[in-house]
């Protein structure tokens, strides 16, 4: 096949058939074809787009560029969840161990965070001992042994995607609908599950700023994974603010904790549960969401959810005390509380900004290789419509030295507005979509 034929026809608004994305991937992964000509495919693509059938393709082909995961020695419908990114978002860490203290098999390969959004693996690795770079074969083993796994990605899943990802991301071609859904997919779908449950994020903390633009994103995915059998659910989720109210490694886990615990309720629990209860439906462990939730809310209260994380901590090497001693976590060395300059309604809250107030305080990566500082983040006191005092604490701030918490303090004064009336109510799961 000739490359520079099948760039022209994608610049001409073409349909690649499914023998020349296989070419392309192919091309990707043996290195046969060469970076200028990817990026250019990469741009026609962003430009143009791709058809479903097309992304399907894409997806198909991306997926076996390398190897894949047999779970089959895992007894049960394995149901994976994925999240396209935000601020305070730990639902990993709560709707994992509920749902798999109700017999659901819960096998997770998760990532670290880049940028304003935070990273599962780097929010156990807070927990002293933990290790996250488990052999599958030991992962299979842990899983039908106590029902739950979190571990790393191995490096020969999916390589189409690290490479591509890598180009798109200094071409301008990362905001492209079938390339992004293309990359999520594949993974995913590489890494072995039965079915799959999404969480598309919209609002200012999320990729997609729009319902429209998020729902769009969810359909595509949904069909490139339907195109090879599988079961996908997805769930559009507010971002406009932090979906909990700690933000930072250590402080995230707590929270998480603490919703395990009965002892917290809010956002964070809520978007856990749909989720979680999405995931027990495709599992066949619940009739219906309805009922999913129900029992997930039961073993938060007997305990066994916690139990189940407190497993899962051991299994993989963790300081179990944790649990109840949370002074064993990295402790920061400064702390700073911001408080609000006028009494009011908390009318909005930035929730990239506040991300990005999170990163000054050392909680996350400015590149793949920034260390993080585990103990550092931020703990928000207030919610969008809560009202406020003049003087009360609206976020505590915690990092290596003042200087950091400083910074990150200047970012979230204009993060949170305060005005005098409560703004409206905002829904936190928008649709669902099959």
């Amino acid at each position: 096949m000739n490359f520079t034929e099948m760039i022209i026809k994608k610049k001409n608004n073409g349909e690649l058939s499914s023998e020349e994305i296989q070419y392309f991937i192919d091309g990707v992964v043996k290195g046969t074809i060469p970076d200028y000509q990817i990026s250019a495919m990469l741009m026609a693509i962003c430009i143009n787009s791709m058809s479903a059938a097309e992304t399907a393709d894409l997806t198909r082909a991306m997926t076996y560029s390398g190897n894949t995961l047999d779970l089959s020695a895992i007894k049960g419908i394995k149901t994976d969840k994925h999240s396209t990114g935000g601020v305070g978002d730990t639902t990993t860490l709560v709707l994992a161990p509920l749902t798999a203290s109700l017999g659901l098999p819960v096998i997770k390969m998760s990532g670290r965070g880049l940028g304003h959004t935070g990273g599962t693996l780097d929010k156990l690795e807070s927990i002293p001992g933990f290790n996250v770079n488990v052999p599958m074969e030991q992962a299979i083993e842990q899983v039908n042994d106590i029902g739950i796994a979190i571990m790393g990605q191995t490096d020969a899943l999916d390589p189409a995607d690290k490479y591509l990802y890598a180009l798109r991301d200094v071409t301008g071609t990362v905001e492209s609908l079938p390339l992004i859904a293309s990359s999520i997919m594949s993974k995913k779908l590489a890494a072995g599950s039965d079915a799959i449950v999404l969480d598309v994020k919209t609002g200012s903390g999320a990729f997609m700023k729009n319902e429209e633009d998020a729902t769009a994103l969810a359909k595509t995915m949904i069909s490139a994974g339907k195109s090879m059998g599988k079961s996908v659910t997805a769930l559009i989720t507010d971002m406009n603010e932090p979906l909990g109210l700690h933000i930072g490694n250590s402080l995230e886990v707590i929270e998480a904790i603490e919703i395990l615990k009965g002892r917290r309720e809010g956002r964070l629990k809520e978007v856990s549960l749909a989720l979680g209860a999405e995931m027990l439906v495709l599992g066949g462990i619940a009739k219906n969401t309805q009922q999913g939730i129900s029992l997930m809310e039961e073993n938060i209260h007997n305990g066994k959810g916690l139990e189940k994380f407190r497993e899962l901590i051991e299994a993989q090497g963790g300081n179990v005390h944790v649990t109840e001693d949370y002074s064993l976590f990295p402790q920061p060395k400064a702390k700073y509380e911001l408080r609000a300059e006028k009494g009011g309604y908390v009318n909005s809250i930035d929730c990239y900004h506040i991300g990005r107030a999170s990163l000054c305080t050392g909680a996350g990566r400015k590149t793949k290789e920034s260390p993080i500082d585990y103990s550092a983040g931020i703990i928000m006191n207030c919610r969008v419509g809560d009202k406020v005092e003049k003087g009360s604490v609206i976020a505590e701030i915690y990092g290596a030295d003042m200087e950091k918490c400083l910074a990150a303090a200047d970012i979230i004064k204009n993060a949170a507005v305060i005005s005098h009336s409560r703004p409206k109510e905002r829904r936190l799961v928008l649709k669902t979509l099959k």
